[in-house]
Parts: structure tokens; C-alpha cells; sequence
């Protein structure tokens, strides 16, 4: 996997909060902390997303469940 080394400045209540997340889950670094983080909001974002393509489905469309059509192969 390439990687790209970035810097990023953070509170110091943050910089305490990944410290203690990397010791109490054994991670190896404050980068695989982050990395962490970052799959999580991805994610979430991914859930968003999801739930607002869920919302754009036109429920008119269910009537062509009963079209006479099967969904098994001929």
C-alpha cells in the first residue's frame, strides 16, 4: 500500500485522546489511530448516503413487481 505522509496540527486534548486510544487498543501509531478514524467517517458518510439514495426510490416503481415477469432464468 503507497502512503503519503501528511502533518496535521491538533489540540492538545486530541493529540491525549489518540495517545490513550493507540495504548488502551494496542495500535501501533498515531497514524494507524488516525486511520482509524478516518474509515469510521467514511463510513458514516457511506450510511448517509445510502439513507438519502433510500429516500430518492419512487414507490410507484413497486408496481412493476406484479408485471408477470419471474425473476428465474428461462
Amino acid at each position: 500500500m503507497q502512503v503519503d505522509k501528511i502533518s496535521v496540527s491538533l489540540p492538545q486534548h486530541l493529540v491525549k485522546f489518540i495517545e490513550n486510544y493507540k495504548d488502551t487498543y494496542n495500535c501501533k501509531s498515531r497514524s494507524q489511530v488516525v486511520e482509524v478514524a478516518l474509515h469510521l467517517l467514511q463510513e458514516k458518510e457511506l450510511e448517509i448516503a445510502y439513507s438519502e439514495a433510500n429516500q430518492e426510490i419512487d414507490p410507484d416503481w413497486d408496481v412493476t413487481i406484479a408485471d408477470g415477469l419471474r425473476d428465474e432464468a428461462w
